[in-house]
C-alpha cells in the first residue's frame, strides 16, 4: 500500500507497518511520480495548493488523514469513496497553552513591557488580570475542553458555546452546561474574554462580525486561535481602534498577514503566526495517530476521527 506523507519523521514512524510503501510529499515541489498508486494521503500542515487536481490522479485513493482539526481545504473536494478524517485531539495541550498565554499576555500587557524592556525604561503600572473574569469559549470541543482543565487554577468563570445546548463531563468529572449558539447574544456581554475554537465551514464565516463584536462588554477581550475566517477582519479593526475591544489573533484574515496590513499596527491587538498548535508535542501526537490510523486501515478496522455530517 503507497502512503504519502509530508515529513521524513511521520515515514519513519510508519516504516515497520507490513505491506505499506511511503514517500513524502511536502506539498511545495510538483507532484512526484507514483501519485496513481497512492491509497492513502496524509496532507502537509500547510494546505495543498491544488486539491482537486491532486485527487485527481490518485484513482486508488481511499483514505486522506490531515495533520489539523480542520479539513476544509479538502472536504468539498473529496472523491466519492474516499474517507476523510481529522487529526482532532493532537493539536489540543499546544493550541490550548497558547490561548491561556495569549490571555496572560493581553492583559498582563506582556509586549508592551517588552518593548520597554529593549528600551531601557521602567514604565511601572497597573494592568489588567485574568482572575475574577469570566472566559467564554465559543467552539466548545476537545481543544475547548483541555483549554478549561488549564484555567482551573485562574480563578475565573468558564461559559461554554457549541451548535447544540447540551451537557458534557467537565474537568471534575461532573455534568457542565454546554449552551447553543442561539444563546450567544445573551452570554456575550456577561464575558471579559472571548475565544473562538470553532471550525472554519460556511456556516462560521464571517461569525464574529459588527454585530457580534458590538455586543461585548468594553474592554473584552477577544481570542482566536479558530481560523482567521470566522472574524470579519474590518469590523475588528474598528473595535481595535478605537480603543474599546483588546485582541488575540493566532490566526487571521489574510493569511499570511502581508507586511503593511492595518492590523499589524493597531493598537491592543496581539499577534503570532499562526504556531499554536506548532509544538514537539503535537508533532508526537500526530505521529502516533497517523501510525494507529493506518494500521486500522490495514486491519480492516473502524476508523477515528471521521468526518461525517454537520462538521
Amino acid at each position: 500500500m503507497m502512503i504519502w506523507v509530508p515529513s521524513g519523521d511521520i515515514a519513519e514512524a510508519l516504516a515497520d507497518l507490513p505491506g505499506v510503501r511511503c514517500a513524502v510529499y511536502d506539498g511545495r515541489t510538483p507532484l512526484p511520480p507514483g501519485a496513481e498508486d497512492v491509497e492513502v494521503l496524509v496532507p502537509p500542515l500547510m494546505p495543498l495548493n491544488d486539491v482537486p487536481g491532486t485527487f485527481a490522479v490518485m484513482p486508488k485513493l481511499r483514505l486522506v488523514q490531515t495533520v489539523t482539526a480542520g479539513v476544509e481545504p479538502y472536504r468539498p473536494h473529496l472523491p466519492e469513496g474516499v474517507v476523510l478524517c481529522n487529526a482532532r485531539g493532537v493539536h489540543d495541550a499546544g493550541t490550548a497553552e497558547w490561548a491561556v498565554g495569549a490571555m496572560l499576555a493581553v492583559l498582563r500587557e506582556f509586549p508592551g513591557f517588552a518593548v520597554a524592556q529593549r528600551a531601557g525604561e521602567w514604565t511601572y503600572h497597573h494592568t489588567g488580570v485574568l482572575a475574577d473574569s469570566t472566559v467564554l469559549i465559543v467552539g466548545y470541543g476537545s481543544i475547548g475542553a483541555a483549554l478549561e482543565r488549564r484555567l482551573a487554577g485562574f480563578e475565573v468563570d468558564v461559559v461554554r458555546v457549541a451548535r447544540a445546548r447540551r451537557e458534557v463531563e467537565g474537568p471534575d468529572g461532573r455534568p457542565v452546561l454546554v449552551h447553543g449558539e442561539d444563546e450567544l447574544p445573551d452570554l456575550l456581554p456577561r464575558a471579559d474574554v472571548v475565544v473562538l475554537l470553532m471550525p472554519a465551514t460556511p456556516a462560521t464565516a464571517g461569525m464574529v462580525d459588527a454585530a457580534f463584536l458590538a455586543r461585548m462588554r468594553d474592554g473584552a477581550l477577544v481570542v482566536n486561535a479558530a481560523r482567521g475566517t470566522v472574524v470579519d477582519t474590518a469590523a475588528l479593526l474598528a473595535e481595535l481602534k478605537s480603543g474599546r475591544l483588546l485582541a488575540a489573533l493566532d490566526v487571521t484574515e489574510p493569511e499570511p498577514l502581508p507586511r503593511g496590513h492595518p492590523l499589524w499596527s493597531a493598537p491592543g491587538v496581539f499577534i503570532t503566526p499562526h504556531i499554536a498548535g506548532s509544538t514537539p508535542a503535537s508533532g508526537r501526537r500526530v505521529r502516533k495517530l497517523i501510525r494507529a490510523q493506518v494500521a486500522r486501515h490495514l486491519a480492516g478496522e473502524p476508523l477515528v476521527n471521521v468526518i461525517t455530517g454537520a462538521y
